[in-house]
Parts: C-alpha cells; sequence; structure tokens
C-alpha cells in the first residue's frame, strides 16, 4: 500500500473497555497491513499479545510517529494534543466518548474509513493552541498550553473574583464575574459554548472572551484576532485562591495581584479527517440542528 505513513502510535482512554476493544482491533489491524505500530505505555496492559519493545511514552511517540490514533474522547484528544502539537505528527481520533467533536472515526467500523486515510485520502486541518502564562511581580510562575480554552475562575464555585483586560497593552474593560473564558475556534463548541460564547469555524485565527455569569448586564462575548496578546490583573481586592485551567486538564494557581497573559502558541495541532468529514455536518449531528427541509 502506498502511504505516507510509516510509523503508527495508538493512544487510549485508560481502565476503559470499549477503549481497549478498539485498541486490540486497530493493532491488530494495523500490524496486518505491516506498519510498525508503537503504542502508549499507559495503554499497553489493555491488549494481548503485545510485544513490550513497541510501549513507549507519549512524547516519545511524538518523536517516533507519522501518525497518532487516538482513541476515547474529546478529553483524552485534548491530552494527546497538548504533547504532539510540539511535533510534526497527523493525529486523527476514533470516538470512544460523548460528543466526539475531535474523534471523527467510528469504532463500531472504522478500518475502511482508517484504511483511506492511511493510503493518503484525507482532509489535513491546523489548529493553533493557547499559550497561558502566570506572572508574579513581573516574574513568570507557571505556563502551559491549551488546545480548547483557558479559564480563569476561583476555586470555589459561584464566587465573584475582580479583574481588569488588556489586549495588546491597551485597556479593555474590568470585570465583577465568576471568571472569564478565552477560547480558540477548536474549543468554541465546548465549555464557551455552554457559557453562551460564539462557534468560530476552525480556519479562523480568531480568540473568543467569554465572561462567566458578568456582575452586569451589558458585558458580551468579545471575539478578536488570534494575534493579539490578552492580559488579565488579578485585582488585589480578591481574598480567595484563584486558578486557570487549561482545557480543564491543567490547573495553574494565581494569586491576588497576579497577571496572565494568553496568546497563541508557536504549536500547531496537525489533525486529519476521512475525505467525508464536513465540518457543518458535525455541528448538525452534536447539536441537533435541522436536516434540510428539501
Amino acid at each position: 500500500m502506498t502511504t505516507p505513513f510509516k510509523t503508527i502510535g495508538l493512544i487510549g482512554k485508560p481502565n476503559h473497555e470499549g477503549a481497549a476493544l478498539t485498541l486490540q482491533r486497530l493493532y491488530t489491524f494495523l500490524q496486518a497491513l505491516g506498519y510498525t505500530v508503537l503504542v502508549e505505555q499507559r495503554v499497553g496492559a489493555q491488549i494481548s499479545n503485545i510485544d513490550n519493545n513497541v510501549l513507549t511514552e507519549l512524547v516519545d511517540l511524538g518523536t517516533q510517529c507519522d501518525l497518532a490514533i487516538v482513541v476515547g474522547g474529546d478529553g483524552n484528544m485534548l491530552g494527546a494534543a497538548r504533547v504532539l502539537a510540539r511535533f510534526d505528527v497527523a493525529v486523527i481520533g476514533v470516538n470512544r466518548g460523548n460528543l466526539g467533536f475531535l474523534t471523527d472515526l467510528n469504532p463500531e467500523g472504522f478500518e475502511a474509513s482508517l484504511e483511506e486515510v492511511l493510503r493518503g485520502n484525507f482532509i489535513s486541518e491546523s489548529r493553533f493552541l493557547l499559550e497561558v502564562e502566570v506572572y508574579r511581580h513581573a516574574q513568570l510562575k507557571s505556563a502551559n498550553l491549551a488546545v480548547n480554552e483557558a479559564v480563569l475562575h476561583a476555586d470555589k464555585v459561584a464566587h465573584m473574583i475582580e479583574f481588569e483586560a488588556f489586549i495588546n497593552d491597551e485597556f479593555v474593560f474590568s470585570q465583577r464575574s465568576d471568571g472569564l473564558i478565552i477560547s480558540t475556534p477548536t474549543g468554541s463548541t465546548a465549555y464557551s459554548l455552554s457559557g453562551g460564547g460564539p462557534i468560530l469555524t476552525p480556519q479562523l485565527n480568531a480568540m473568543a472572551l467569554v465572561p462567566m455569569f458578568p456582575h452586569t448586564l451589558s458585558s458580551r462575548p468579545l471575539v478578536v484576532d488570534a494575534n493579539n496578546e490578552i492580559r488579565l490583573k488579578l485585582s488585589l481586592e480578591n481574598t480567595d485562591s484563584l486558578q486557570v485551567s487549561c482545557d480543564s486538564h491543567v490547573v495553574l494557581a494565581v494569586l491576588p495581584g497576579d497577571e496572565v497573559v494568553i496568546k497563541k502558541a508557536d504549536q500547531t495541532l496537525r489533525l486529519i479527517h476521512p475525505k467525508s468529514y464536513s465540518y457543518y455536518n458535525v455541528l448538525r449531528q452534536k447539536l441537533n440542528w435541522g436536516s434540510r427541509l428539501y
């Protein structure tokens, strides 16, 4: 088979029966086609008759694989993406989660679609990530990446915080709210959507700023160019511990007076889809939009 891929990595949802069954099928299927298959260490025990030499860490998959297949939900895809974005690795997902905006392949019959992808018949797109940094007294204290969103919030539920927002060092607004969501187009159908934010199509070079339950009726979501730098300055009047969550997976601690800087990261996620993929079809299916009248 003529293929742009030689070495394929398998990444999965640990301790999940459905994911384990799919990983087993994928491993057997890819080996039968003659590919070199590497498996993430955490899920290797879920695959029978596996050679221990193919077990490796996620970072090593990034350095050695041409294609990574993620089995699970969008959460598993996000966790893998934050690591794999550092490498030029194509990524595709098999949905073993709930909504599955980022995982295209059906676990019940992925073989035909995946074989077409392996032949080179696929759609490729680049999704940008956010770089999130926390500064204290002008010193960098912590940093991480986000594929979907960075969320400033208190560590208590329904607790007001005060902060100021700047874009490219220009003051934009001050706010008392439960927090602020800064979303990429990829994340615009996730937490941001639940908070009343706009859907941003993946090709847009944009970020959405979505207030979380602001203490005013005039505060509305704001869409800005993704090349801008967003800076959030936390009021000294805040009395409780604050946090910035990256994709709800990584939590960075924030104190009153700290500054949070969010900007477009240098890394991008190379996401691939079967040729039949349509973003608008995904929206119709996942969000139960109406079908055509005629």
